[in-house]
């Protein structure tokens, strides 16, 4: 098997994935999983691809991720893990597809505009 290379992106952090035959261990940034993502809830999010086609133990996963926060990066990593498992097997689209593994968020922050304080807030009005 080659290896397989796909990209996921949230907000500002994008990853990318290189999904090979080996037996589970996942590499992000040249660090440890455990050790990029310290909390059991952005661990559970990288693996959640993983645990639903069963294939926890069956691949290494050698991960690239810039940008945005620690969250959007765990999400996108999911993103990108569940592309390379519909490119692997597409029998496993239709387990990721209802758990809404496979859609692109699409929700970014809204740009600041001129005269306003920040995005919707605004300066203190005095009418007098």
């Amino acid at each position: 098997m080659e290896v397989i290379h796909k990209i996921g992106r949230r907000k500002t952090a994008v990853a990318r994935v290189y999904l090979s035959e080996g037996n589970g261990k996942i590499t992000v940034n040249k660090k440890e999983m455990n050790t990029y993502f310290p909390t059991g809830t952005l661990q559970y999010k990288v693996m959640q691809p993983l645990v639903l086609t069963e294939n926890a133990e069956n691949f290494d996963i050698k991960v690239n991720v810039y940008g945005g926060g620690i969250t959007g990066q765990a999400e996108a990593i999911r993103l990108a893990i569940s592309r390379a498992m519909c490119e692997l097997n597409e029998e496993n689209r239709g387990v990721l597809k209802p758990e809404g593994l496979l859609t692109r968020d699409p929700r970014m922050v809204e740009r600041k505009k001129f005269g306003q304080k920040k995005a919707r807030k605004k300066f203190q009005f005095s009418k007098r």
